[in-house]
């Protein structure tokens, strides 16, 4: 028995085993952080469900222009980062006009009674005017005059069968020296469906359309809710200087 247990043989056979038994062990505790890791990385993921509390201002460039803003106004995760894009879509809390954080957490949730979600999208200029422009000489000729009165001095109309806009309305109210206030909405059953069944686009920065979608009982603070959009627009886009040409 001695023999064996000192032979050559029995001391290769015992070591290798050893080796294997350590690797062993060390690929599960290796295993074990990587799934602790893991796991409170994936749980933080869907506890955010898409949302981001990251603060960090991010420089998106689209043409000729900068917008600045922290991360958690964006709403696509692979839109936060800086660079070049084609469009950029944001979202918002209103009317804080903030991102999400953990304590606006049921807003963008929509647990509350009230809806306060506002949705943005830039992206280069496709039209020659914005949708205020666009009454006069494309809107009013489809739609259902004399509409009806809705709120904030605002008037509702119907379109007509043959303009394309089916389950829709438009809102417009009068604003002195200025084109009309124009929104377009969803009427019916996806209106009840939708988190923000209105929206409307205006011209900012250089060539740059923006459109932004908002709850329908938003429409009686239609006043405010336009001036602080512009306010925040006027607060995050900067127009690059163009280099002049020698």
């Amino acid at each position: 028995m001695r023999e064996a247990a000192d032979s050559p043989d029995f001391e290769i056979v015992d070591s290798a085993l050893m080796k294997r038994v350590f690797y062993a062990f060390a690929s599960l505790a290796l295993l074990s952080v990587a799934i602790s890791i893991g796991g409170k990385w994936l749980g933080r993921s869907i506890a955010m469900a898409g949302y981001s509390d990251d603060t960090t201002v991010r420089q998106v460039v689209i043409g000729n222009n900068v917008i600045s803003v922290p991360a958690n106004f964006i709403r696509f995760d692979q839109a936060r980062r800086d660079g070049i894009a084609s469009r950029l879509d944001l979202y918002l809390r209103y009317p804080e006009m903030d991102g999400y954080s953990t304590a606006a957490r049921d807003d963008f949730n929509h647990t509350g009674t009230a809806k306060k979600i506002i949705f943005l999208s830039f992206e280069p200029r496709m039209m020659s005017r914005d949708m205020s422009g666009r009454f006069a000489p494309i809107y009013s000729s489809l739609i259902v005059k004399p509409g009806t009165p809705g709120p904030a001095g605002t008037t509702l109309y119907g379109f007509t069968e043959k303009s394309g806009y089916l389950n829709e309305m438009l809102a417009v109210a009068d604003r002195p020296g200025k084109d009309p206030f124009v929104a377009r909405c969803l009427s019916g059953p996806s209106a009840e469906e939708s988190l923000a069944p209105c929206e409307r686009d205006i011209q900012v920065g250089d060539d740059l359309s923006l459109t932004y979608r908002f709850p329908r009982e938003l429409l009686g603070e239609w006043q405010a809710l336009d001036a602080a959009i512009a306010a925040k627009v006027a607060g995050v886009l900067k127009t690059r200087p163009v280099s002049s040409k020698r």
